[in-house]
């Protein structure tokens, strides 16, 4: 009887062992198999003492191609840009449109957009009318004297004369008679022009509140009731309200007359003056450089004066105007 069943337990012993090894067997070659497949990150195999040969028509191929990739690329990056002819398209004011607005949209400076069109006030245009945009950015310069070409013109605006010339179908050193219009592309017209195009070249001397209470033209004197001539601003307000630079400057002069009472005139370059009068009193002197956040003096009622106020008058080589068209 025992040995019946030590029979039995040796039989099942060895079946198992049996499956356990042809398992073990079969997993362990797939393991080789999938290990064997796998790249061991670039290194090498059998190395030996030998020096490799190579193909030497092949490696001079290589180096030739190598060199005329790169003398390829290195010539792509020099070449010059290629010039495209000015072209120009239309566009019609809309109701609510601005210069600048227009610009944005077309991707061009406002400057082009004045200067090509001849824009005097840039807040003054009106729907229907219509304006040229050019294919690229620049100004349109008048020829000052003869003898001006697109090389020397070029010069001014520190801009490519080729590409001037280019685009106005010239030659480089062609003479131009005085008149004569040629588009500068690149050009840009200078900061102070810009600003009293767009009107907003001066700020206002007045920081706090104030009342217009006469306006640059024909009025009736406030003294004897006649017509008579006003070359500024009368802008009322407390006795002793700052008075601000309209723009930055340097102090021309300061003083005291029967009309404007004590004054202070400002010269901003560009042939710009600007005239502060009756004020209560002055604190800038002769020579000193002010801008828009410099106190030059408090509002009065000095010299012909009804009541306090300041008196703003604009001179632009020596001619008074509307101080309204260039206020911001």
């Amino acid at each position: 009887m025992l040995k019946g069943r030590f029979a039995v337990f040796v039989r099942r012993s060895l079946l198992q062992l049996g499956l356990t090894f042809g398992v073990g067997f079969f997993v362990a070659a797939a393991v080789c198999f999938i290990v064997g497949n796998v790249p061991k990150n670039g290194r090498g195999g059998y190395e030996t003492p030998v020096m490799p040969q190579y193909n030497e028509e092949f490696e001079k191929a290589e180096a030739e191609q190598n060199a005329e990739l790169l003398a390829q690329a290195e010539a792509a990056e020099n070449q010059e840009p290629e010039l495209k002819p000015l072209t120009y398209w239309t566009y019609r004011i809309r109701p609510g449109d601005m210069i600048g607005l227009i610009a944005e949209k077309y991707d061009i400076s406002q400057d082009t957009l004045i200067s090509v069109n001849n824009i005097r006030a840039s807040r003054l245009i009106q729907p229907g009318q219509y304006i040229k945009i050019p294919s690229e950015e620049g100004i349109l310069y008048t020829v000052k004297k003869d003898g001006e070409t697109p090389a020397t013109i070029s010069q001014k605006y520190d801009v490519d004369a080729v590409k001037c010339a280019f685009v106005n179908k010239m030659g480089v050193d062609e003479a131009l008679k005085a008149g004569s219009a040629i588009f500068v592309p690149g050009a840009e017209m200078d900061s102070i022009t810009l600003s009293e195009i767009n009107g907003d070249l001066f700020r206002k001397p007045l920081h706090s509140w104030y009342r217009l209470t006469s306006y640059f033209g024909w009025r009736p004197s406030p003294f004897t009731g006649r017509r008579s001539w006003h070359g500024g601003l009368d802008m009322a307000c407390p006795q002793g309200t700052r008075i601000y630079a309209g723009m930055d400057g340097r102090v021309a002069e300061t003083g005291y007359n029967n009309t404007y009472g004590n004054y202070v005139i400002i010269n901003h370059g560009n042939g710009y003056k600007t005239l502060y009068g009756h004020m209560s009193k002055i604190d800038c002197v002769k020579g000193q450089w002010v801008n828009t956040n410099t106190v030059i003096g408090r509002v009065g009622s000095t010299g012909a004066s009804t009541g306090p106020h300041l008196h703003f008058t604009v001179f632009k080589r020596g001619k008074m105007v509307n101080p309204l068209s260039l206020l911001g």
